[in-house]
């Protein structure tokens, strides 16, 4: 029998995608709140690859918000509330057939607790996703991407208190009221599993406002499966239409020798990792995360109805790919970050480079959980140099053609693999660093981390490569 499955679909979306809080800017333009987003600071003095807002406290929270002489470059982003237009009829002239992003949380909701929405934030995203349509992309959007109203986690402490499951499923509701006609496809939640390297960006959670840190983070990504699956069974008994994903941060990790101790220790932290989307694929907790969280000493506590909640799982997964690491027993049982595969190259910022480890991770996943699946995120952040008024990113092409060539061999593997999101297509604010140096787009803006340049925007050399990629459906590669 012939394998059907033999290159990449005749409907694959090729896209490309972005956060609101790395593009929008306008972080105080009609009515928007402050979000954690708009905390994150830029420090030049501290190494590229230790860029990250891990943990934070209340009296940090409050030092960041009352600072008037530190770099907030998430603020500004490029300018995409006012330039989306152009921004996007550029990416559209690449020939994009779908275009990801995100609906900040605290320009819909300022601080996340009013009776009514605010109308100005919901015009503009009706404006932005009229734009994509009318440019021929589908719009994919994202309901939290670290957009947490900064006001969640002083009033409360973030989604490890049970009242803020409320306010964002509230939040879901008014969305999916007002967008539904509009816009078929859905992640409620960026990232789900990112919890150690995005600890407050993704929850607000302070540290000081909980006894154990750990056990709080946990309890808020249960609190955010809970709303997601609320959230969901709303949808789908309003909207029948619509599509709604779960999205993880993939990057399967290796083994770090034959030891069968390394394997087990490696089975174990990719299962931890897979949790998340087990739950919202599957409608239950499996009983490995109980094992886990009795041997680490946390306790995930079950409101009445969760069970039920959870039940109301997802359509479809979705997941980004930077990179992958290598796990020893040691480094799992005592709590230590995995480690980089020194078999691999790794761009500046100490990411490794592994196109097979996408192949391996798409049969993985698709193995798992027999659904639909798109990849939401992929790239590679460089330092570009505009030369004569032009980019030769032949780095950034490599990188892309050579993950793009072991998606095609995942389909031919028989994986259904629905559509591919290339991250930041336009230079936007990285989400670890809060840099505009830590650049993966296809279009250079021109300015510098501190907020300064021309904003002008210049087509790289990989924007004409990806555009014969979409044109060829895949095909042509070179």
């Amino acid at each position: 029998m012939k394998n059907k499955n033999s290159v990449f679909p005749e409907n694959f979306l090729w896209g490309g995608a972005i956060a609101a809080n790395q593009a929008e800017g306008a972080f105080d333009v009609d009515g928007k709140g402050l979000s954690i987003a708009d905390i994150n600071e830029f420090r030049d003095d501290i190494p590229v690859d230790q860029k990250s807002n891990l943990e934070m406290t209340t009296d940090q929270v409050k030092e960041l918000l009352a600072a008037e002489d530190r770099i907030f470059p998430k603020r500004w982003g490029i300018d995409f509330y006012h330039t989306y237009k152009e921004d996007l009829k550029l990416l559209a002239g690449m020939g994009l057939k779908t275009f990801r992003t995100s609906i900040a949380w605290a320009r819909i909701f300022p601080n996340g607790t009013e009776a009514e929405p605010n109308e100005k934030g919901l015009q503009f995203y009706d404006d932005l996703i009229d734009t994509i349509i009318e440019l021929g992309m589908e719009p994919m959007l994202t309901i939290s991407h670290y957009e947490m109203p900064i006001n969640l986690t002083l009033e409360y402490r973030g989604w490890y208190d049970r009242e803020v499951v409320d306010h964002f499923v509230k939040f879901c509701k008014v969305v999916f009221d007002r967008y539904h006609n509009k816009v078929k496809k859905w992640i409620i939640i960026n990232q789900i599993n990112l919890i150690a390297f995005e600890s407050f960006n993704h929850l607000g959670i302070p540290a000081d406002k909980v006894e154990n840190l750990l056990e709080a983070k946990y309890q808020g990504v249960h609190n955010e499966m809970v709303a997601c699956g609320l959230a969901t069974k709303y949808a789908r008994d309003k909207y029948a239409d619509l599509e709604i994903g779960m999205m993880l941060c993939g990057g399967p990790e290796y083994a770090a020798s034959s030891n069968p101790k390394d394997v087990l220790a490696t089975v174990r932290s990719n299962q931890m990792e897979y949790f998340f989307a087990d739950v919202l694929l599957r409608g239950y907790y499996p009983g490995y995360a109980f094992r886990y969280f009795d041997d680490i000493g946390v306790n995930v506590k079950f409101y009445d109805g969760d069970e039920e909640a959870l039940k109301n799982t997802a359509d479809f997964m979705s997941f980004s790919y930077y990179y992958t690491r290598i796990v020893d027993e040691d480094s799992f049982n005592n709590g230590k970050e995995a480690k980089r595969n020194p078999a691999l190259d790794a761009n500046p910022w100490g990411w490794s480079i592994d196109p097979v480890g996408l192949r391996t991770m798409l049969n993985q996943f698709y193995d798992r959980y027999q659904c639909p699946i798109y990849i939401t995120e992929n790239g590679v952040g460089y330092y570009d140099e505009l030369v004569d008024g032009k980019i030769h990113d032949d780095y950034r092409i490599d990188y892309l053609r050579a993950h793009v060539e072991q998606m095609g061999e995942a389909i031919k593997d028989g994986v259904d693999l629905r559509g591919y999101y290339a991250w930041g297509p336009i230079d936007i604010i990285s989400c670890s660093s809060s840099e505009m140096s830590k650049r993966y787009g296809f279009i250079y803006v021109d300015q510098d981390d501190y907020g300064k340049g021309s904003k002008k925007r210049i087509k790289k050399d990989s924007f004409d490569w990806y555009k014969q990629v979409i044109e060829s459906n895949g095909e042509v590669l070179e």
